[in-house]
């Protein structure tokens, strides 16, 4: 979860970019495929050594599904969330890992933040609920995440709600 300070004309309350989260960098990618490539490639050695030579590519095709499969994960974690709260609009922005945007703009007078929560487990699902209707948001987090979100989030929902504040000169 991000700060993004580009929702608006209006002064920003509230605004966070939430990313699906990848513990593994490039570089441990790259360590991590060598290993697998080394390992499989030394057991099929001994395979071929053994005379099985058709298990040979079979070890090659399981280094190939694992990058496939990581390569996939990777392209996955473009998608994104924005969310932006202002004194008039609450806005909610996704972007899918094909790029595909979803936008929707709320009134943050009238939305209010639901949870679903397991006993054990914490926060599952976040819910923006706004005249019966509601919207997913935040499901890259985990659960305290989720918590640490949804306060801030309540936070800036109220103040939007106060309204501005004026300053008395003496």
């Amino acid at each position: 979860m991000t700060s993004d300070n580009d929702c608006s004309d209006e002064p920003t309350i509230f605004s966070a970019t939430i990313t699906p989260h990848r513990s593994l960098g490039n570089v441990g990618f790259l360590v991590l495929m060598l290993v697998i490539g080394g390992v499989s490639f030394a057991a099929g050695v001994a395979f071929l050594m053994l005379g099985a030579w058709p298990v040979f590519g079979f070890f090659g095709l399981d280094v190939l599904l694992i990058y496939w499969a990581f390569r996939v994960n990777y392209r996955a974690a473009r998608a994104y969330e924005q969310v932006c709260v202002t004194a008039s609009a609450l806005t909610v922005r996704k972007v899918s890992h094909r790029g595909q945007v979803a936008e929707w703009t709320l009134n943050p007078l009238w939305t209010s933040i639901d949870k679903q929560v397991h006993q054990e487990y914490g926060i599952e699902k976040l819910f923006l609920v706004s005249h019966g209707r509601k919207l997913a948001i935040a499901n890259f987090l985990g659960p305290d995440e989720k918590e640490t979100f949804a306060a801030a989030l309540a936070a800036a929902l109220g103040e939007a709600r106060r309204g501005p504040t004026r300053t008395v000169l003496p």
